[in-house]
């Protein structure tokens, strides 16, 4: 890496991450939870996948739309941790231009797609509890399939904006993007235009898409707590609320650094930077990590054939 970096260009060819700005000399420490919590989130879901394809009784909506979820945060976590560790372990801090705009596409899309599997879960969850008769019949696996190409296509069509402007931008002032991966608003903030029109463009998108999915997994859940408390029995009471109760923990682990994240951009001009790209980096790791024990190991039937 050359001084040259901040000379004046405009279609560069690479950029540079410098990881977590102000913990270099720590990255190697850094990256030992890191790596630790990647490979867990690797090994829970494809276990998950694996345990659902084998299991021909959880061939179910319920594990259908857990499958989904597991696909979405295995190509989250490798979409960014193989690069964060060799930024970590080697110093490995370019990636090219066209790269950096791949990675940014499949990190926007998978968090709008994971923020819609929610949605579809908490769904699934309300009708299994509030309507357990009609269930089989509500939640047929077409409907599930199309839920899943929906929640999928609108991920991956509210994205395309964010790639195609990037990519038509001039890069005069630098190549240097202080963040540990192509987050959208790194790289923007980079380009020698305006970029008000972007930045009103990212904001809709997350208060349209993961306010108002917020909202529907409110009332869904608002919903399902008001069907537990009409349960005969409190053992039932119980079981049932501490099976939801760590859904909405998985939920909130999710939506909250999320937001915290894309918020920060915008609104956290007073925030340290490192702070703010260490807890952006760890948003798109601790969900993949959590949510395979959440959904997966405290599952019965999961449970069961894992022990087995």
């Amino acid at each position: 890496m050359s001084d040259s970096n901040t000379t004046d260009f405009t279609n560069p060819s690479t950029f540079i991450l410098l990881g977590i700005p102000g913990l270099e000399a720590a990255h190697v420490w850094i990256s030992i939870p890191f790596c630790t919590m990647y490979v867990i989130a690797i090994l829970g879901n494809f276990s998950i996948l694996f345990i659902v394809k084998m299991e021909q009784s959880l061939h179910e909506p319920m594990y259908y739309f857990l499958c989904m979820l597991a696909v979405t945060d295995l190509v989250l976590s490798t979409s960014t941790m193989p690069k964060i560790l060799r930024i970590f372990w080697f110093n490995s801090r370019e990636i090219d231009f066209s790269a950096c705009l791949t990675q940014m596409y499949f990190i926007h899309c998978f968090v709008v797609t994971e923020s819609g599997i929610f949605v579809a879960m908490a769904f699934d969850r309300y009708v299994a509890i509030c309507h357990p008769l009609r269930h089989s019949t509500i939640l047929t696996n077409p409907l599930v399939a199309k839920i899943g190409l929906g929640v999928a296509l609108r991920g991956g069509m509210l994205v395309v904006p964010f790639i195609l402007v990037a990519r038509r931008w001039p890069y005069c002032r630098t190549n240097i993007i202080p963040h540990s991966y192509c987050e959208h608003m790194a790289v923007v903030k980079l380009a020698c235009t305006e970029i008000h029109v972007s930045n009103y463009y990212s904001l809709s998108v997350v208060i349209c898409v993961f306010g108002l999915d917020m909202i529907f997994i409110a009332l869904s859940y608002t919903q399902i707590l008001k069907a537990i408390f009409r349960l005969p029995t409190k053992d039932a009471r119980l079981k049932t609320s501490g099976t939801c109760g760590s859904h909405l923990c998985a939920i909130l682990a999710f939506y909250i650094p999320c937001l915290f994240s894309a918020l920060t951009y915008r609104f956290g001009k007073n925030m340290a930077l490192h702070f703010h790209v260490l807890t952006a980096s760890i948003y798109l790791l601790v969900p993949p990590m959590l949510n395979p024990i959440i959904y997966g190991v405290r599952t019965k039937q999961i449970r069961d054939r894992l022990i087995r």
